[in-house]
């Protein structure tokens, strides 16, 4: 099963808002083949691995381990359940369940009801944690929320006022820089606020890592122009405002009523399918979800050699004392364990 999840893992960025799902079979204490689902739309897990299985191997023989419950349901492929049972198998393993209400049980009692042997819960708390964006896009009805930023060694993320030349306020180093590219990718959407635009004027893709660029996502309380470089076209656009709702070029304005607005922005999100999104600032907006309780893990990236002596404090967290090294840099991953739904 931890081979299995091994598998799954490779397919992080790409199946979204399918989940990570890995399959191995086994005869005689042995593996015998394996597959992972390496891309939306494209073949699950139970079918590359079958595929893989040499033809000179009786499935019957075979006990075949996935880290997720087997669709039973007709979606971009047919369902697995079905093909693992016309194989011949006689023994499946499940790490989880699958807590999407068109499986929701029905893949392992339809293997039963075939007369397969099927054992759950077998690393579950791993499986749970490897599929947390599934299980939290489907238990919470909301998307997994992940907060990055960047800290000085004195506790700042920005000089202020914001220096004219932005390399003065840099603080993640190259190494740091990389991992935060690689999360892009890995995540469906990137989120910022109105000063984060304006102040930085990022481009919020991933030039420095392999993947797909996620989809920008601005709060705002004002018009911003679209000569700033997170209008390009490399990825589609959600701008959140009290203004209008309304669809111009790759840009998708939606109206946000008074109040408090989380909920609102996870709610739309959630309706569309965006089932994890990377918020990246600034101080307004990484407080806000860290207020409302709506996060998930915070990754915070401390520069121990640089001090800013004033300028905008990074939100308020509690630091790991068992951070990672990620080139120069602390690296410390903070889990939510009372994240709200």
């Amino acid at each position: 099963m931890k081979r299995a999840m091994e598998l799954a893992q490779k397919g992080l960025g790409f199946v979204s808002p399918n989940p990570l799902v890995g399959c191995v079979i086994v005869k005689d204490d042995k593996i015998v083949a394996e597959g992972y689902h390496q891309k939306y739309g494209e073949a699950h897990a139970e079918v590359n691995a079958i595929h893989n299985l040499s033809s000179s191997i009786d499935p019957k023989d075979c006990t075949l381990y996935v880290n997720l419950e087997p669709c039973c349901h007709h979606g971009k492929t047919p369902p697995c359940a079905d093909l693992i049972i016309s194989k011949g198998f006689k023994k499946v393993v499940v790490c989880n369940a699958d807590p999407n209400p068109l499986v929701a049980g029905k893949g392992i009692e339809k293997l039963k009801q075939a007369g397969i042997e099927v054992t759950q819960g077998i690393c579950e708390k791993e499986g749970r944690f490897l599929n947390r964006r599934f299980f939290t896009f489907h238990e919470k009805k909301r998307p997994y929320i992940i907060l990055k930023w960047a800290q000085t060694a004195d506790g700042f993320i920005s000089k202020w006022p914001i220096p004219k030349n932005r390399a003065e306020n840099k603080i993640s180093r190259e190494e740091a820089q990389k991992l935060v590219h690689q999360m892009r990718a890995n995540e469906d959407a990137i989120l910022v606020g109105k000063n984060t635009v304006l102040n930085d004027d990022p481009y919020l893709n991933t030039r420095l890592a392999e993947g797909k660029n996620p989809m920008r996502i601005i709060i705002t309380g004002e018009e911003i122009p679209f000569n700033y470089n997170i209008f390009n076209e490399d990825a589609r656009i959600v701008v959140f405002n009290p203004f209008k709702t309304e669809v111009k070029d790759h840009v998708h304005y939606i109206k946000l009523k008074p109040g408090n607005v989380v909920p609102q922005i996870l709610e739309s999100l959630y309706k569309v399918g965006i089932s994890s999104v990377l918020v990246e600032g600034g101080l307004f907006t990484l407080s806000s979800f860290i207020i409302a309780g709506m996060w998930d893990e915070q990754h915070v990236f401390v520069n121990p050699k640089l001090n800013f002596g004033q300028g905008i404090k990074a939100p308020k967290t509690i630091l790991n004392t068992d951070f990672q090294i990620v080139g120069n840099d602390e690296y410390h991953l903070i889990l939510n364990t009372r994240s709200s739904k």
